[in-house]
């Protein structure tokens, strides 16, 4: 920003001014994840976009998993991680040690940096006023305890916002019974952000958005209406680990969100050009 010029930055402002208007008093859901999640530098970045959209009054909602983090701690204790259709085997032992690292380690980390970015954060769980209630997950495998959402509440998010605060939620569910579950942080923050009628879900991710052709990056599909998509899977172009991303954006818009977009968190404040300009960036899902 050094080299910038006054005019340069007086246009900017400027520029942005429509979209700060649009925006304001609105709340969208960031899912959080991924290399944006890793990288030291986009980590920064990313606190700063959110604690501007908080500071123009944009209630921000944070959403993130911990995938990386989990079988970090599992491998520490000699626990092999097992996936199935790209959900984690959850057992008795492996559901306390996502709780402790997701709840307790990778939420207050972000707490923490959240508020050395001057944001005022807090850090929540799905079990915090009963905010994720699921049951377990029936397939046809036992995946132990993961779980299916069947009900959130938002009142303590709706609190937290109200008061100025970003909440940060990891995705533990509370059963009915008293257990834990695992949830997916996609599915998570699809429904938090339904039930919020957030103006937008934003899930970021290690991909450009969703591709014409997997292998190339300049066939990326910027706009998709949530009826074609049967279609692209047919075709083959919604295949593999982005069937489950997407299906997460078509339920968010089916039950009410404006907005559902794939995103490149590997992009520097990919979370402003979003927000902030005409062409987005990614995949928009209306």
């Amino acid at each position: 920003m050094r080299n910038i010029s006054n005019q340069d930055r007086a246009n900017v402002l400027v520029q942005a001014l429509p979209y700060i208007q649009k925006w304001a008093g609105k709340t969208i859901v960031v899912k959080y994840g991924g290399n944006a999640m890793i990288s030291p530098e986009l980590k920064e970045a990313v606190m700063s976009d959110i604690v501007l959209l908080q500071l123009i009054g944009i209630n921000v909602v944070l959403v993130h998993g911990g995938g990386p983090e989990i079988s970090g701690m599992l491998n520490k204790i000699g626990k092999e991680s097992r996936f199935i259709n790209g959900l984690r085997v959850t057992d008795a032992e492996t559901i306390d040690i996502v709780q402790m690292v997701l709840a307790g380690k990778v939420n207050k980390s972000l707490v923490q940096l959240l508020e050395q970015h001057s944001g005022k954060a807090i850090g929540l769980c799905g079990l915090d006023g009963r905010m994720i209630m699921a049951e377990k997950k029936v397939s046809g495998v036992d995946l132990g305890y993961v779980g299916e959402i069947t009900e959130v509440h938002t009142e303590v998010i709706e609190n937290a916002t109200k008061n100025g605060y970003i909440p940060i939620i990891s995705t533990i569910a509370g059963g009915y019974n008293g257990d834990v579950y695992n949830i997916n942080a996609d599915l998570a923050a699809a429904r938090i952000a339904s039930e919020m009628k957030a103006a937008k879900l934003i899930l970021m991710t290690d991909i450009r958005g969703l591709l014409r052709d997997k292998e190339d990056e300049n066939t990326l599909i910027p706009v998709v209406n949530v009826s074609e998509v049967p279609s692209l899977k047919r075709e083959g172009i919604i295949s593999g680990g982005m069937i489950p991303k997407i299906d997460c954006c078509v339920e968010a818009v089916r039950r009410g969100v404006k907005r559902a977009h794939i995103i490149d968190g590997r992009i520097p404040h990919s979370i402003l050009i979003e927000m902030f300009s005409d062409e987005g960036v990614g995949t928009m899902f209306y």
